[in-house]
């Protein structure tokens, strides 16, 4: 059974994306948080896949669409709530989080074909990973790894190597985490939630 993992946070002014406070309030971060999820989640939606799980710190809103089960985060370090996530997987699984609103149902849907590949990896520009896909999620595939450094994409992915699986890699995507990221993605994604969003604010602003 193919499932489909979204690791998030709700977005909540205070507690996500605060680095994009430097340009935007905290009301306006955690709106471009809530955009760029309802965006990732309606690419997973899209994605031909028998479950669609959002594996959430914190409580769904009314941004949640109907069709994707929720689950509450583990707790520990980012690589434990990782390994947790895929945990909840009956089978092969590609997971990935609320930073890419501009992912298209043929990224995710790529990543999801184990037909000639043991693993998926997506690695994001500032040097981690904004996806991993798994054909027999083993928690000691991520266990360990250091997580939010630049190095992290690299160890991550030396890390499936060394288990002797055969990794494929998926296109590098940009995560959003500063406001010239922001800027960057709402550019290469212009139809999206998170760009008209991000657009009117920077109107606003000025």
């Amino acid at each position: 059974m193919s499932t489909l993992l979204v690791i998030a946070k709700a977005p909540v002014a205070g507690r996500v994306k605060t680095r994009l406070t430097t340009r935007f309030t905290p009301r306006q971060a955690a709106d471009l948080a809530r955009a760029a999820l309802q965006d990732t989640l309606a690419a997973v939606l899209a994605t031909p896949a028998e479950r669609r799980v959002l594996v959430l710190d914190g409580r769904p809103g009314p941004w949640l669409p109907d069709g994707i089960e929720v689950a509450p985060q583990g707790s520990g370090g980012l690589d434990a709530r990782l390994a947790a996530a895929f945990a909840l997987a009956e089978g092969p699984a590609l997971l990935i989080g609320m930073d890419t609103p501009q992912v298209t149902p043929a990224h995710l849907a790529r990543g999801l074909d184990f037909s000639e590949a043991d693993a998926w990896f997506g690695p994001a520009d500032d040097g981690g990973f904004w996806a991993l896909g798994l054909a027999a999620p083993d928690r000691d595939l991520l266990l360990g790894v250091p997580m939010s450094v630049a190095r992290t994409g690299e160890v991550q992915r030396r890390r499936l190597t060394d288990a002797g699986l055969t990794v494929r890699d998926l296109p590098g995507l940009c995560d959003v985490d500063t406001p010239a990221d922001a800027e960057r993605v709402a550019a290469s994604a212009p139809l999206t939630r998170f760009a008209a969003l991000h657009h009117g604010l920077c109107a606003v602003a000025g």
